[in-house]
């Protein structure tokens, strides 16, 4: 794995909510820690209604973790652009993440362990 990266079990149950919708629940959330960075909570697309998410043409590079999905949250009276992302074929070395769905910290968007 990239020497500053660390993939693990998030632990307990996580929700992830934005305009008043949840979005998803998950017992099976990773925690990816890089560096100084704030940890970020990945959800199974399992765990997620994906009815809520559209994939976007934007597509940003990591070079530890490959190329990266993006997806807007569309709800019932606004859309939240680019509001997450997605490692469709993550580098080996963070493989875990695969099929995992992350979200930008934002106003509108709460990911919150419960």
């Amino acid at each position: 794995m990239a020497n500053d990266i660390r993939i693990r079990n998030a632990g307990g149950t996580w929700v992830v909510r934005a305009g008043g919708a949840v979005l998803g629940e998950s017992s099976r959330a990773l925690e990816l820690s890089e560096g100084d960075l704030v940890p970020v909570i990945y959800f199974p697309r399992g765990d997620l209604a994906m009815a809520f998410l559209d994939e976007t043409a934007t597509r940003t590079t990591c070079p530890k973790k490959g190329e990266a999905t993006h997806y807007s949250i569309v709800l019932k009276s606004f859309t939240l652009d680019d509001a997450a992302w997605s490692y469709e074929a993550p580098k080996d070395e963070v493989a875990a993440i695969e099929g995992y769905v992350a979200f930008y910290p934002r106003d509108e968007v709460a990911v919150e362990q419960i």
